[in-house]
């Protein structure tokens, strides 16, 4: 039988939420708009959302599934005809879909030669709403009258300037000292990034004002002072990142200004006095999930220093994915970089059936690296483990016990995705890989994960029941033995502590921390990193995603704390509740105002407090197949977390920010339509 063209079929899905006593369905319709009758084929699709293989699906059978994807196949014989629908109703997923982006995001034919057909696929459609979907950042219009007479964010500690003289054409930056240079180029860089056509930064010969970078005693490493009086700009600090980020506030002030003259004036006289009020002020991007290439990085880079964010989180591998280059094991970013139709790592989160993926080179990331210490920042990796290894597993299949037996799944659906604590081969392979990535990092701060091990990790691994046998006792190994085939079925539901995994993790987890801290580096980890209170606490820090309730228990047992709960500061989470918002909801929902008025340190004793490093946003790249997403859910949600953790709490303000956000610049610059 003849195959139909490509765009001769289409795939439609639908939504129908529980109501009146019937329950939820996901429905596929497959629609062969062409002439010809289709056979002997089977339907891919892949989501965010999971569909269950043991739950009732009527219509085909599932064939396949891992995460995200799954394989739906036909009735024996079945021939989809010229003009005809094969539907497929799912009664089962691994959790409810709330937005139109847990739907199928892409979906594709394999054929029994080998061969694969693309469709074209639209968003999922709900039965409950006629609304129009939501892509593309949320803007906030600059008023007619702002509550300030000039444009920063985040809004600084001390602002007393006045009068308005005529907007400058540009500036043109003088330094006096090494680390004013510095500053300079790193700043001609960024607005190059950001602005290039707008000519903030020219030559005297062009009309540019002189800027003074003037080296001054007595400010912290982050802080300066901006002057303004007719002769002349100065700003005064006593390192680069000082003159850096006083050269931005200047280019936000000139930019409102010239974009909104009628609102905004460019002082005449006065001064801006301003430093942190937190060290660590921070953006992690997921790269496994989504990947996204160099330039993209670079200008994301960019957009973080121009809201003064000085650390970048870069979530280099996953159950998904691996994205860094390592020449010891060349087959990481051979197979464990890629996903495609018949490959290790099947289509997942929108891919295409063609090899599709990426990685990032030692060369890529020595420049990302050096940009970012010109943009005031420091970039600190994760290899996430020993969780969250399906990827690094495909590629270095001597992470498992050969002779482990059955399969224990994670939350994400992945199954045995966790490297072997108990096989010295598992840490020489660690070891090798840390080593590579330090050289690549000079910050020296190397993040491990430690999430989301599954109860039932290693649970049929003969060598890591032994090692139960030989710290915890009989009890302890026969109970974990018994783990095998259990699901973690919602994020955070299992707490490890205590059991089999969580006791072989933390074996896991202090060898690997005592070998970064022989390297001079400090090691991070996500909270379930505190299991067992085996990591040295001097020499590592905790990033708290479950609430500031945990956070503050974890500080009140002497971790140092970087705060990002998943209620508010998680970015993939959909601004609404609404069908026609994109992203995820298992954490909540957070607009920007939600965001912006909340505390990351409520509720804190004076002593928790002295554990604070700062706060994250995190940007978990799931629903992020389409980049009008990423701009909506990530803008200008980071600058409200900017402004959290730069401006004192007396001195934020939400109605003056939600005036000025509008002028801070988008990733893609894809605004709602």
């Amino acid at each position: 039988m003849s195959t139909p063209r490509p765009h001769a079929l289409r795939l439609e899905t639908l939504w129908n939420p529980p109501a009146d006593g019937q329950e939820f369905s996901y429905v596929l319709r497959l629609k062969n708009l062409g002439s010809e009758p289709l056979s002997s084929f089977s339907l891919c699709v892949s989501g965010p959302g999971r569909v269950d293989p043991a739950g009732r699906v009527e219509g085909a059978t599932v064939s396949k599934r891992l995460s995200n994807f799954t394989e739906f196949q036909p009735p024996a014989g079945f021939v989809l005809g010229a003009g005809e629908t094969w539907t497929v109703s799912v009664f089962a997923l691994s959790w409810q879909f709330r937005h139109w982006t847990d739907g199928a995001t892409s979906a594709y034919l394999a054929l029994s030669d080998g061969s694969t057909i693309v469709l074209g696929i639209e968003p999922t459609r709900s039965s409950v709403s006629n609304a129009a979907l939501k892509r593309g950042a949320e803007i906030y219009p600059v008023p007619v009258n702002a509550p300030v007479q000039i444009s920063v964010i985040p809004w600084p500690n001390h602002v007393a300037v006045s009068s308005r003289r005529p907007l400058p054409a540009g500036f043109a930056p003088q330094a006096q000292s090494a680390e004013g240079e510095a500053a300079e180029k790193g700043f001609a860089a960024l607005v190059d990034h950001l602005f290039a056509v707008e000519g903030i930064v020219r030559s005297e010969a062009e009309g540019a004002v002189p800027v003074i970078l003037k080296d001054a005693a007595g400010f912290g490493p982050e802080a300066y002072r901006l002057s303004f009086d007719e002769e002349r700009l100065t700003i005064e600090a006593s390192g680069r990142t000082g003159f850096l980020y006083g050269l931005v506030t200047l280019g936000q002030i000139w930019r409102g200004a010239r974009l909104h003259p009628g609102v905004f004036q460019f002082p005449a006289s006065g001064e801006i006095v301003d430093e942190p009020a937190m060290g660590w002020r921070g953006l992690h991007l997921d790269v496994a999930r989504q990947f996204y290439g160099a330039a993209e990085v670079k200008k994301l880079l960019a957009v973080l220093a121009w809201n003064k964010l000085n650390r970048f989180h870069w979530h280099l591998s996953d159950d998904e994915a691996w994205r860094v280059e390592i020449d010891a094991y060349p087959a990481l970013t051979e197979i464990g970089a890629w996903r495609g139709h018949g490959l290790a790592v099947p289509p997942l989160l929108g891919s295409s059936p063609a090899r599709t993926g990426g990685y990032y080179t030692k060369a890529v990331i020595r420049e990302i690296v050096a940009q970012a210490k010109s943009f005031g920042i420091e970039i600190v990796p994760e290899i996430d483990m020993p969780g969250h290894c399906y990827a690094m597993q495909q590629a270095i299949p001597e992470l498992r016990d050969p002779a482990e037996k059955g399969s224990y799944y994670s939350v994400q659906g992945f199954p045995d995705n966790c490297i072997n604590p108990v096989r010295e081969q598992t840490y020489e392979i660690v070891e090798t890989i840390l080593s590579e990535l330090i050289e690549l990092f000079p910050f020296k701060v190397i993040h491990l994960g430690a999430d989301e091990v599954p109860l039932g990790a290693w649970s049929g691994s003969p060598a890591a029941l032994a090692r139960l046998r030989d710290v915890a006792g009989d009890a302890v190994a026969d109970a974990h033995a018994k783990r095998l085939n259990v699901v973690t079925n919602t994020h955070g539901a299992d707490d490890i502590h205590g059991s089999g995994a969580g006791i072989l993790q933390a074996e896991f987890l202090e060898r690997v921390q005592r070998f970064l801290a022989s390297k001079g580096c400090i090691t991070g980890g996500w909270e379930e990193a505190a299991h067992g209170d085996v990591i040295d606490k001097e020499k590592s820090y905790l990033c708290s995603w479950r609430n500031v309730e945990v956070s503050a228990e974890l500080a009140e047992r002497g971790y140092q704390m970087v705060v990002c709960p998943g209620q508010v500061y998680y970015l993939d989470m959909a601004l609404r509740p609404n069908w026609d918002e994109p992203g995820a909801s298992w954490a909540g929902n957070s607009d920007a105002e939600k965001l912006y008025k909340f505390d990351p340190v409520g509720g804190w004793s004076a002593g928790q407090k002295q554990k604070l490093l700062g706060i994250q946003a995190c940007i978990w790249s799931e629903p992020m197949t389409d980049r009008a997403v990423f701009d909506r859910l990530v803008f200008p949600r980071i600058s409200g977390l900017a402004e959290t953790g730069w401006t004192k709490p007396s001195a934020r303000s939400w109605d003056r920010f939600k005036a000025l956000a509008g002028l801070m610049p988008l990733l893609y610059g894809l605004q709602q339509s």
